[in-house]
């Protein structure tokens, strides 16, 4: 909630910035969409001070008032409250109620054909991808990269596809994720974004991996790695690095795999921060790599430790 998010820039009388205890005094003299305007300068102030419950029931109270004004009033003070609703919702991680709420946001921006509207439409992609709804992603994502094509954005067209592929795999739509990702990546690519480029080849590594096209994941995956390495992106570089162990074992390689995947496990258990269910799924990929070198008591151990560890994320 800032003014690049399509705020106001705060209620003044005359040349005189209003304080927040002078916009509390405010309330009781104003009615109207004046009276909505304060509470929402209100619900702003006091979102940036972190304290997300008390500003959501603000912009509540602001959407209220500027929904019973009807059509006396723009449509953007309605919108902006639904967005300031969004963003609280979102800090508070109710991600479902926060998507609900930008989409009216949107819904309102595009029929003032609002400039903003675009903007707070791609934050919504991110927030329906975040509450698990990848047909909503699709959706929303598919308008806003024609939108952004139509700007002559082709970064922010490159982006969006890339958002609809991530949602699309989700889905187990692997095809369509694999033709998405490559045209992210072919845009990327004529814009020199290189990081980009490999992030959208890592992708279609998992994606070929996933349908059972060992090669094709092998040859994704190696530009990927090559790319992260060089650019030192080494937290990047582990996830490529794991598709192509698991393409060395889809083509039978399953030493070479095996080997790979202890590397990337390595990689991943060094961090500071540490993404236990990668771990998990690490390990257990190599304790069925293991099963079929006949390396039954390793698997079983492994199997065992995770169960603990299983038990303990609940």
């Amino acid at each position: 909630m800032s003014n690049d998010d399509g705020t106001n820039e705060g209620i003044n009388s005359g040349d005189e910035i209003l304080t927040e205890e002078m916009l509390w005094d405010r309330i009781p003299e104003v009615s109207g969409e004046e009276r909505a305007d304060t509470y929402y300068e209100l619900s702003a102030r006091i979102f940036a001070r972190g304290q997300y419950d008390e500003a959501l029931a603000l912009a509540e109270t602001a959407r209220d008032i500027y929904s019973e004004l009807g059509a006396g009033v723009s449509n953007e003070g309605l919108a902006q409250a639904y967005s300031a609703i969004g963003y609280n919702l979102n800090q508070l991680k109710r991600m479902d109620e926060a998507a609900t709420a930008m989409s009216k946001a949107v819904e309102l921006l595009r029929e003032n054909k609002s400039p903003i509207a675009l903007e707070l439409a791609c934050t919504l992609g991110e927030w329906w991808y975040s509450s698990k709804n990848y047909e909503k992603v699709i959706e929303t994502m598919y308008e806003c990269a024609q939108e952004h094509i139509v700007d002559g954005n082709n970064i922010g067209s490159a982006n969006d596809m890339h958002l609809i592929g991530c949602a699309q795999r989700e889905l187990k739509n692997y095809e369509e994720a694999i033709i998405c990702f490559q045209e992210a990546r072919a845009t990327f690519k004529a814009e020199r974004e290189v990081l980009h480029v490999a992030r959208c080849d890592q992708k279609i590594a998992s994606c070929y991996n996933e349908i059972g096209e060992g090669e094709k994941a092998l040859e994704a995956a190696r530009k990927a790695i090559d790319v992260f390495e060089t650019g030192h992106d080494h937290r990047r570089e582990t996830f490529a690095l794991y598709e192509y162990g698991r393409a060395e074992i889809l083509l039978g390689k399953l030493d070479d795999g095996l080997a790979t995947l202890d590397n990337v496990l390595q990689i991943a258990a060094d961090e500071d921060a540490k993404d236990f269910e990668f771990l998990i799924e690490i390990e257990s990929r190599m304790a069925t790599v293991m099963r079929q070198l006949g390396r039954m008591a390793d698997a079983d151990e492994i199997d065992r430790r995770l169960a603990s560890v299983r038990e303990s994320l609940g």
